[in-house]
Formats: structure tokens, sequence, C-alpha cells
């Protein structure tokens, strides 16, 4: 019963803070207080469309794809030129390496604009190949995370990615074969998709296992309302009611040749995680339909790709909306991410705003803490087992809305969304 409070609530806030009004003029926070944040890039295109993902993302073509990538340069300088500084680089999609040579380029032009410190991409299984891996590791990058999703073919088929991005088997040697190339080596995998049985969850629980990768990210299958319909008429409904349960197993089977660096990914040692968040409390969006959150704004950049490239070719930042956050917003958003990697200390609070703000949170924090979810210990916050999954449930719901809002971008745009 607590878990279906959580997400309700959950659901409720996120939905209203993610609200943008259309009469509100889009603006980019300013730069210039020389604090590094973290340079998120998206790359939007994808050799097939997976029925399930929400993002902001359309089939490869290669002359808009390269037209895309020289707007993205062009873009992350005009931040420099906007006074905005940067520590590390998060490239997601779509597949950022469809066109290898293109991402190691716009790589190089982020690391010559501003001090970056670590580099994390995004792939898919097909592209663990020489020919791309080489330049990922000459252009610096740290991190390499896979999208596996399952190893079982049945589930892959119903996923829409076996053909795509080839077998389990394949995609396990392909996995076994990188190793040991980057820092961290990180296996993407989702849970609780319609089709996934506790049997299939388990054989892919032992095949990570057997492979050993650096770290694994176990995500909760999270969709747009709109997406969920569609999957419900082709492959089946979202039943959340297994969803605890599957998460229990994965945590008791992967603890502790691995631990918990935040409530969904497990890792062998420190390093870059998936949730940038955790670790990046403002992170600046490039790319189009990328969302950002800065000072206390949230903001994102228009989901037309051509748009957006006319856009940065005219010098100008392709934003489609932003919203100010309320203290309160802020608050509660910086308690939620940085929880979200099991621990905060309330003395990130003092030096962010200056003031104490936490007896603004002071009903959320009773809550959980009733609820055995938070517990307060030397001067810091952190979750209990039974919260771990009360966190899974609201960045669930967290990012629910966000691919809400993308769909709803897209749908404004003439776009498709995911499944349609």
């Amino acid at each position: 019963m607590i878990p279906e409070i959580i997400a309700a609530e959950s659901r409720r806030n996120f939905s209203r803070s993610i609200r943008f009004r259309e009469e509100d003029a889009p603006v980019l926070p300013p730069g210039g207080d020389g604090r590094p944040r973290l340079l998120y890039l998206h790359i939007p295109f994808c050799e097939s469309l997976c029925p399930y993902c929400s993002f902001n993302r359309v089939l490869f073509r290669e002359p808009l794809c390269r037209s895309y990538f020289a707007a993205l340069r062009k873009e992350i300088r005009l931040y420099g030129e906007h006074g905005h500084t940067f520590s590390g680089v998060y490239v997601g999609g779509g597949t950022p390496t469809v066109l290898v040579d293109e991402l190691a380029e716009t790589l190089a032009t982020a690391r010559d604009c501003f001090p970056i410190r670590e580099i994390s991409v995004e792939t898919n299984p097909n592209h663990l190949v020489p020919e791309i891996l080489r330049p990922l590791k000459d252009a610096g990058v740290n991190r390499l995370s896979v999208g596996i999703q399952s190893f079982d073919d049945g589930l892959l088929r119903a996923m829409g990615r076996f053909d795509a991005y080839g077998s389990g088997g394949e995609t396990a040697r392909r996995l076994e074969g990188v190793k040991g190339v980057f820092d961290t080596l990180n296996a993407d995998m989702i849970f609780n998709f319609p089709a996934q049985s506790p049997e299939i969850l388990e054989r892919d629980l032992d095949r990570l296992l057997r492979i050993g990768p650096d770290q694994v990210t176990y995500y909760p299958l999270m969709v747009s309302d709109m997406t969920r319909k569609d999957m419900a008429r082709t492959v089946g409904n979202v039943d959340f009611r297994r969803e605890r349960d599957y998460y229990r197993r994965i945590v008791n089977t992967l603890i502790p040749e691995f631990r918990s660096s935040s409530a969904w990914c497990f890792s062998r040692k420190k390093g870059m995680i998936d949730e940038y968040i955790v670790d990046y409390d403002e992170y600046a969006g490039l790319g189009s339909g990328s969302i950002g959150y800065m000072k206390g704004r949230c903001y994102a950049n228009t989901f037309d790709i051509p748009r957006y490239v006319r856009q940065v070719e005219a010098g100008e930042f392709p934003l489609m909306a932003s919203r100010a956050f309320s203290l309160r917003d802020r608050v509660r958003y910086d308690f939620v991410m940085k929880l979200f990697g099991l621990k905060v200390d309330t003395a990130f609070f003092r030096e962010k705003y200056g003031r104490p703000v936490l007896p603004i949170l002071l009903r959320d924090i009773a809550a959980f803490s009733l609820a055995g979810g938070i517990r307060y210990r030397r001067g810091a916050f952190e979750l209990t087992k039974r919260g771990a999954y009360y966190w899974v449930v609201i960045m669930r719901e967290f990012f629910t809305a966000v691919n809400n809002f993308r769909s709803y971008c897209l749908d404004a745009a003439g776009r498709p969304a995911a499944g349609r």
C-alpha cells in the first residue's frame, strides 16, 4: 500500500513541477559563476526504434545526422561563450555512436571548451566493434554504457531489439570482449517488462554475474502514458504489483558482488553512473529535445530537429520552454535526487542555499521516516533497504513525468511518439 501512495503523490508533484506554461518566454540561466556542472549531449538518431522508448529519437539518416552534430558542436561553443563551464560529459540518445567520427569530434570540442574530467557514452550491443570502440577510447571516454535490456531472445523480440541489435548470446560475447577497455563498462538492463517472467529475470542475473561488467544499471520499465497504452495493445500491460518482488531479486542477487551506487545502479568500483543527477545537482541539456536544470530553472530545447539545426546555425539557443522552480520545489528536487544516491549530508543544503531549508520538507521527511524509508545518522539522511525501493518508485514516476512531457512535445512538433 505504501508504494502505491508514494507513486500517486510523486506523480502528482512531478507532473506539476515539469508542466511548462506556453505563455512563459523560454530563458536560459546565465553562466559566469564558475561552478562546474555536467554537460548532457543528446543524440536522437537510432537504427531502429524500440516500441517502449519515450525518448526523443528518430530513424538514422546520415545527412541530417551530420548536420545535427555540426549544430551540436556550435551549441557547445555557445555555452562556453556565455560563461558556462562543465567538468563532466554524458552523451545519451538515441544511439550516440551511430556516427563515431562525428561523436569523437564533438567530444573533442567539449574538451577544448571546458575542463572535462570524465565522459560517459551510451551505445548498443551491435556497436561493440573495434572500429567504434577505438575512436571512443581515443576521444577520452571513461565509461561506456551498453543498452542490453535483457539477454533473453524472446524478450528481445518482444522489445523489437533482436533483429536490430543481435541475440542475447551475441550480446554476451561482445560484452565479454569489451571488459577492461574502458574505466567502467556498464550493462544497462530493464526489469518489469510485460513479457518478462521471474525465470527470465533470474537467467539474466546469472548471466551478468558470469560476464562480470564493472557496473549494472537495472531500471524498472518507465514509459510515458501514451507509450504505455500503445504497448498494452502490442506486448501487454505493465504490472506494477510484481515490481517490488523483481527489484528484491535483483538486489539479493547482485549484492555483495556489487555495491549499490544508487537505488538501481550496482557497481564494483567508484565511477560515473547513469543517474548523473546524483553526482551533479545541476546540468545543461544540449541537443534537440534535451532537458537541463541550472540555477533553479528547468528548460527544454526544441524537439524539431531541422528547427534545432537552423536556430543554432543562426547563433541562437534552441530553447522551447523553461520554468523557474519555487524554493520548495528546488529543495524537494535536491532531496529526492541526492537521496537516490542512497545518502545526503545536510551540509549540502546549507552550502547550496546559505540558510536552513530542510524545515520546508519536514512533513516529507517525517512521512518517510514513519514508513521506514529513511533514517538520520551522523548529520546525513540515508535510505534503508525498504527506502531504496521507495526511491525506485519515486524515480520511476519522475522519469515518467519527463517522458510524458516529451510525448507532448513530440506531438506538438508533429512527430510520432514511441510505439506509433
